[in-house]
């Protein structure tokens, strides 16, 4: 009897501490199993928030999640264009390990939907692990880590093939080419040289025509009319693809099937934040993920009426109010559902915010606040640099605001922490559990070295000493801004990640910790450690190279090709054309 008291006496004392455990926020993270909430925006610029210090444009469903959460002030983006980034986020992997980063600077994301390059099927994402945990997982919006391998239907990198029970949204991403009236932006400098090209050519049969009908000489026709012939030929070519681009890339889905094709834009955001409140809605007794991945705030910025002239900003500012919004009726359907104390939610943008998106005096693109660059600019922070927010209400402290370097590539193993997932070991992870660092057990940032990729090509390596709180950052590689002296590359549309830029022996070396605008680069001059830091750096890359191995390249030029026979098609290919989104409602995955 003695023995059983005390086991009763041990046990309620045990039950009694984690009743108090929970009213004071400390809970076990491993055994609480939160429903997961991950917003993701696209090109959102760090400094196009409010909680992160801007004050023209509205933001407050996404401050409050920054109120009641954690806040990075350094989280980094792994790649400073979509679809390597968004490789690293789902992998925890750099891109380079998987095959999602790019030798060509034309090509640096999927270009067509009907390419043959994705995520490998080996890679194993956040979504996969979480739902071999019992987790019931969703993907709602732009998904941009490629769709089909051999045949039009194999679908083998879609979502529902990475772990996601569920999708709907963009199998591609958008475009300015999905709104019909929007000057176009893919390969745009490519197309002008295929129309130039094309009317070159056509001149040849048609100046051949010239002589025989002036009565000079005879031009025989069976040299005119294969030359005619071999115009059309190449005109048919690219025009077969660059010239039904909304038709082709612009496509929506559930699951597997096509809704629309071309996708209505005006109606795409309502569409979206219906499913994701369906998916709440059905998945709510159950833990789940949701990633919700917005298609604000890249061109062509289709915004509510009622959000249009809202902002002091423009369009731009009214698409990134609209954003809010939508982040807003996600809070409140957590709310209504009484979900919120249980749910970790996180915030945040690909990559940093495109500078070169202008039209006439308008800036299309978002703000990176003091740091250098955008998107698409290899390793400058402007480019990298983006918004970081985690909320989970009695777990992690209200408010807190955290200085350390921490990357997209954290979600992964930190997802799989909170779940209970077991993470792969047959591979490199990069990431490393944030928990411990959000939860204030530790105050430094496991990350000592990050490497910032262009593509393929190693721009700069972030070294974060340990023994203290300096931040060195060694750019190898640096784009040329385009015209001389611009913040950007205007003229091109993106900068190069190779060819058109300069190389830097010794490297440029900034403190990030003192100068986080990249404006002051450090010599052996002004700086006694140069030498010692730069030497620590390069020992490091040497390192992190050992570790990378041969894999199959998903951006090459084959894969982004467009291939006829890869291009998903609602209805009689090359006739695609349907919307069914009125006649099909959501239904359970």
């Amino acid at each position: 009897m003695r023995r059983s008291f005390y086991d009763w006496s041990a046990r309620l004392w045990v039950w009694l501490s984690c009743l108090l455990a929970a009213v004071q926020g400390t809970f076990v993270t491993r055994n609480a199993r939160p429903n997961i909430v991950l917003l993701l925006a696209d090109d959102l610029g760090v400094g196009d928030l409010c909680c992160y210090g801007n004050d023209t444009v509205s933001t407050p469903n996404i401050d409050r999640l920054a109120n009641e959460g954690v806040m990075l002030t350094q989280h980094l983006a792994t790649a400073s264009v979509c679809t390597p980034s968004r490789a690293a986020f789902l992998t925890g992997r750099y891109p380079i390990r998987s095959g999602m980063a790019s030798d060509s600077n034309l090509n640096r994301g999927f270009p067509w939907l009907g390419g043959s390059g994705g995520l490998p099927t080996n890679e194993t994402t956040f979504a996969e692990l979480l739902q071999h945990r019992g987790y019931r997982t969703g993907f709602i919006g732009k998904w941009h880590q490629g769709l089909s391998c051999a045949s039009r239907n194999d679908h083998c990198y879609h979502p529902l093939n990475h772990g996601f029970d569920y999708f709907f949204g963009m199998p591609l991403g958008f475009l300015s080419d999905c709104q019909a009236s929007q000057t176009p932006e893919l390969h745009r400098w490519v197309r002008i040289k295929l129309w130039i090209s094309t009317a070159a050519i056509a001149l040849i049969p048609l100046l051949l025509l010239v002589p025989k009908y002036a009565g000079w000489f005879p031009v025989p026709c069976k040299v005119i009319i294969p030359l005619g012939l071999l115009v059309l030929l190449f005109f048919v070519s690219w025009y077969s693809s660059y010239g039904f681009v909304r038709r082709w890339n612009c496509v929506l889905m559930r699951n597997h099937d096509i809704v629309q094709q071309p996708m209505k834009e005006g109606r795409a955001t309502s569409l979206m934040l219906k499913e994701a409140l369906g998916f709440i809605d059905r998945s709510k007794r159950e833990p789940f993920l949701l990633l919700f991945s917005f298609l604000h705030v890249h061109t062509p910025l289709v915004t509510k009426e009622k959000f249009v002239g809202h902002s002091k900003y423009g369009l731009y500012g009214d698409n990134v109010e609209e954003m809010d919004w939508l982040v807003g009726q996600i809070l409140e359907a957590l709310d209504q559902e009484r979900l919120t104390n249980q749910t970790l939610v996180y915030f945040t943008s690909d990559n940093g915010g495109r500078l070169e998106s202008v039209h006439g005096a308008a800036q299309l693109g978002g703000w990176n606040g003091v740091y250098k660059g955008g998107r698409g600019m290899g390793g400058w922070e402007g480019g990298i640099r983006v918004p970081g927010i985690f909320r989970w209400p009695t777990v992690l402290e209200p408010g807190k605001v955290i200085n350390e370097p921490t990357s997209l590539m954290d979600i992964y193993p930190t997802l799989s922490y909170v779940g209970g997932g077991i993470l792969p070991q047959d591979r490199v992870i990069d990431g490393r559990n944030l928990m411990p660092l959000l939860e204030g057990r530790v105050s430094h940032s496991d990350h000592e070295f990050l490497f910032h990729y262009c593509g393929v090509y190693l721009h700069a390596v972030r070294w974060h000493q340990k023994d203290c709180a300096t931040i060195w950052k060694a750019h190898y590689v640096t784009p040329k801004f385009s015209p001389e002296g611009a913040g950007a590359c205007y003229g091109s549309g993106i900068c190069a990640c190779s060819g058109d830029v300069t190389y830097h022996d010794p490297p440029l070396l900034f403190d990030i910790s003192r100068d986080p605008s990249e404006t002051h680069p450090l010599s052996p001059d002004n700086e006694a450690l140069f030498n010692s830091v730069v030497k620590k750096i390069e020992t490091a890359i040497k390192e992190h190279r050992k570790t990378l191995t041969p894999v199959p390249q998903q951006l090459s030029v084959f894969n982004t090709l467009w291939k006829p026979w890869l291009q998903p098609c609602c209805g009689t290919f090359p006739f695609c054309g349907c919307d069914k989104e009125d006649d099909i409602l959501p239904t359970a995955s």
